[in-house]
């Protein structure tokens, strides 16, 4: 008998808000580097001073996303303008123990942390006398815990209030919907209750309707950031690295970035020339380009292109985004007339070289509406707005 085929996988909708314009936020105890990582990242001069809460108001910039395909393509074309992909990057200020009770302005600070879509976990991995712990002392595993178990009490008294207002309901009598609703916020407030991230849980559709109604802050994506000094940095060895590793494989097994913000503070002022050979002299790249394009592809984000000789540009939408959503990037009108896109793949027209040679060898596409555009296409969008007159 011959092997049944394999039942396809379906993709399970993703938490988070299916916007284009998304933020990733640099999160952690005071004194740990964050600020420092965010002028470095924006070349923004943003005070980063050696006492808690420098930052209050959180600072915001756009930061380039570095990518060789942009950069190829604008090679090729020779565009009069190239507009590269960014990423929205926000300073928050240092959370502490008890923030969720409104210690050290947490109430303020962790509606800061709602306000993005991403987290950058900035853990401090140094041990430097004249900069201060909030703590009195130097251990990112236990600043790990203390800012996890902040969210996770933020994200249940959220769930307890949603629970509590349904529950006031019952004696009207509860819709079919409220019903649903208070269900799934059971299930979500067992699930924190375990002492386990939103982002991790097994939720069904409905359940991810409601958690993106929500925005919880533990169920934002996360990026271990692990700042060490210049010393441990180029000879690629510290002591807390293993169990900080060892804490995040138990807790969900996101990406770490070992970086020193002490080594690019240091480079970022160097000539490009003396940059590029102190690195070289040294094997330790700037991860710099690396927490760029990590953030960016954590917050579910992805572009295409659009290449001629007037501009090359890239254009970031959501994943999952399908073909007349991304046109509605460039203009309304491009969605609401919607005919289709034409689309050669990045891959393709690097091969090739030309996009003549793409469409002689078969591989400029038509696609419809229901295409889900993928990262790094490059498209063409037909459309039709005959209500105004505009083609």
């Amino acid at each position: 008998m011959a092997p049944k085929k394999a039942e396809p996988v379906k993709e399970r909708p993703l938490l988070g808000r299916f916007k284009n314009n998304l933020k990733i936020g640099i999160v952690g105890m005071p004194n740990v580097g964050k600020s420092t990582l965010f002028n470095l990242l924006t070349k923004c001069s943003i005070p980063a001073e050696n006492f808690p809460f420098c930052t209050i108001d959180p600072n915001s910039a756009r930061v380039n996303v570095p990518d060789d395909r942009f950069t190829w393509l604008c090679s090729t074309y020779k565009p009069k303008s190239a507009v590269s992909a960014y990423l929205d990057v926000v300073d928050i200020a240092g959370l502490v123990r008890g923030a969720a009770n409104g210690e050290g302005l947490g109430n303020a600070f962790l509606s800061h942390i709602a306000a993005v879509d991403g987290i950058f976990h900035v853990c401090r991995a140094f041990e430097d006398v004249d900069v201060i712990h909030v703590e009195d002392r130097v251990d990112p595993v236990a600043d790990l815990e203390i800012i996890h178990s902040e969210l996770r009490a933020k994200d249940r008294a959220k769930i307890e209030g949603v629970i509590d207002s349904i529950n006031k309901l019952k004696s009207r009598g509860l819709k079919k919907e409220q019903l649903e609703e208070l269900e799934c916020a059971g299930r979500i407030l067992e699930h924190l209750n375990k002492e386990v991230d939103v982002r991790f849980g097994d939720w069904s559709a409905k359940d991810i309707e409601w958690l993106n109604e929500y925005q919880l802050l533990t169920a934002k994506p996360a990026i271990y950031l692990v700042n060490m000094s210049e010393n441990d940095f180029l000879r690629k060895k510290n002591k807390f690295l293993p169990k900080i590793h060892e804490w995040v494989k138990e807790h969900g097994g996101e990406q770490i970035i070992p970086f020193s913000a002490a080594f690019e503070n240091k480079i970022f002022e160097m000539p490009e020339d003396e940059k590029e050979k102190y690195c070289k002299e040294h094997g330790a790249p700037t991860q710099l380009p690396k927490i760029i394009t990590t953030g960016f592809k954590a917050i579910h984000l992805i572009y295409f292109f659009t290449a001629g000789e007037d501009e090359v540009k890239c254009w970031q939408i959501r994943q999952g985004t399908k073909a007349p959503g991304a046109a509605g990037t460039i203009h309304t009108d491009f969605e609401r007339g919607f005919i289709c896109a034409e689309v050669m793949k990045y891959d393709e027209l690097h091969e090739l070289g030309s996009e003549s040679a793409v469409k002689a060898a078969g591989k400029y596409r038509q696609q419809g509406k229901e295409y889900l555009v993928c990262d790094g296409d490059i498209i063409f969008f037909k459309f039709n707005v005959t209500s105004s007159g505009k083609k």
